[in-house]
């Protein structure tokens, strides 16, 4: 193709972030200091990945490189081919939300990546959960910024991700209220479907249970209750309207929800704004994969703010 697909478009220049490391039980381990670009060059598209891990635990030696990763892409809105030598695999764009899966041979693991532009055009939510085989064994993520301005502060927001990476995800135990906002619904044929307002209210029940009250209106319409409990990293929903559990890593906790028909959805929920201290952030980026059986049949994003 001669011109950069839209997704490219969105994504061109360099990205600055400092993602954090986590180990398969949602462990904080150490930083990935990582300078992000892509290049659209007589019909090819290159990315660079250049920076280095900081600690990691007992996973630093599988995540330490000697040199920069470089893979080629076949650029398109419908599948992107990563083609190596770095990463093999593909990754479908849905608007502003890539849901990616490849391999990567020097960390000799499986990739599922979920990368998020928000509407500034300058942030960018990351996640990717790394696997052996079906068996989670970490997780890096956390937030990109490509400023839109010379006088940005990178290195503020690169103090920021230092310090807020490790926060646990959570939500309000003691106020009652809710986070709600316009999404974008998509359909499994990469194909914007139209608008849908978003709502998680919050009933606290104790520190540890939560009632939730979860309405979808718009392109899509569903409503449920139900029941989460938080163990630590995880978190449980035990009906009467839903069913299912999660596991978080810092800032950005990953659903898993079956409802009582043949619906069920795949999510992230990343809190941007999370800081450490007794609180829960206000500001929730939204990714939730819809399934019919085992059909993709959606895609929603967006970002719910606390009202």
């Amino acid at each position: 193709m001669s011109e950069p697909s839209e997704w490219q478009t969105r994504i061109a220049g360099e990205w600055h972030g400092r993602p954090s490391l986590f180990d398969g039980q949602g462990v904080w381990c150490g930083y990935e200091d990582i300078r992000r670009s892509s290049v659209f060059e007589d019909g090819k598209t290159m990315y660079y990945m250049d920076g280095g891990l900081e600690g990691g635990g007992k996973l630093a030696g599988q995540f330490r490189l000697g040199a920069p990763f470089a893979f080629g892409v076949i650029d398109s809105d419908a599948d992107r081919v990563y083609t190596g030598p770095d990463f093999y695999g593909t990754g479908q764009p849905y608007g502003g939300f890539v849901d990616a899966h490849y391999y990567g041979p020097g960390w000799q693991v499986d990739l599922n990546t979920w990368n998020h532009n928000l509407p500034d055009g300058e942030t960018q939510v990351y996640s990717s959960v790394l696997y052996q085989g079906w068996t989670v064994v970490g997780c890096f993520n956390g937030v990109y910024k490509r400023p839109s301005s010379p006088d940005y502060d990178i290195p503020g927001h690169l103090a920021a991700e230092t310090r807020n990476g490790p926060v646990p995800f959570i939500l309000p135990t003691k106020q009652t209220g809710g986070y709600t906002g316009v999404c974008e619904l998509w359909g499994a044929d990469q194909k914007l479907i139209g608008d849908v307002t978003v709502t998680l209210e919050l009933e606290p029940i104790d520190l540890l249970r939560t009632r939730a009250h979860v309405t979808w209106s718009g392109a899509i319409e569903r409503s449920y209750t139900v029941e989460q409990r938080r163990d630590g990293t995880k978190m449980f929903y035990e009906g009467p309207d839903a069913w299912g559990n999660s596991q978080a890593f810092g800032r950005a906790n990953f659903p898993s929800v079956h409802f009582t028909d043949v619906t069920k959805i795949k999510g992230r929920e990343f809190m941007i704004d999370a800081t450490p201290g007794m609180s829960a952030g206000e500001t929730l980026a939204v990714n939730y994969e819809v399934f019919e059986g085992n059909r993709l049949s959606g895609v929603i994003h967006g970002v719910l703010t606390w009202r």
